[in-house]
């Protein structure tokens, strides 16, 4: 705060003082900018904004209370549901197929290599589905990922 208000002042004139800014006309609505500012309205970078005489009429505006309701209506402008997060490392160890499916690299083909023959390591090399049964597990840590129950 006192960094913004530090800066408000270097942006005036070294000659004018802090001034009350000028009352609105009578037939204006008060804007927040020009009563409770006392240093004339100016950007971050000192240029002067743009006349502020037309009140501009905000999308959730209260609409004037009817003498018969009493009941209080909340409306949320904007607001959205809960985005869920994705599990990187899971993300990172499967993927979905073409056709839907969800693939996993086989476990044991990281190290110790040398006593394990050709046909096994070329074994281990190849993707293979994942079990139906964790398909749960999966779609939970991975919720955004298209998966075709009903694949193969």
């Amino acid at each position: 705060m006192a960094l913004s208000l530090s800066l408000a002042r270097l942006s005036l004139p070294r000659s004018a003082p802090l001034a009350a800014a000028p009352a609105p006309a009578a037939g204006a609505k008060n804007h927040p900018a020009s009563s409770s500012l006392a240093f004339p309205v100016k950007s971050f970078f000192g240029a002067p904004l743009a006349a502020t005489a037309v009140s501009i009429a905000s999308p959730l505006a209260r609409k004037p209370a009817t003498s018969g309701s009493t009941s209080l209506e909340v409306v949320a402008a904007g607001k959205k549901g809960y985005k869920m997060k994705t599990h990187k490392a899971s993300a990172k160890r499967f993927r979905v197929t073409g056709r839907g499916k969800i693939v996993r690299r086989c476990a044991g083909k990281q190290h110790l290599l040398g006593k394990k023959n050709t046909k096994r390591r070329k074994r281990l090399s190849k993707m293979v589905q994942v079990n139906k049964s964790d398909y749960d597990n999966v779609t939970g840590a991975l919720p955004y990922l298209k998966v075709n129950r009903k694949a193969d």
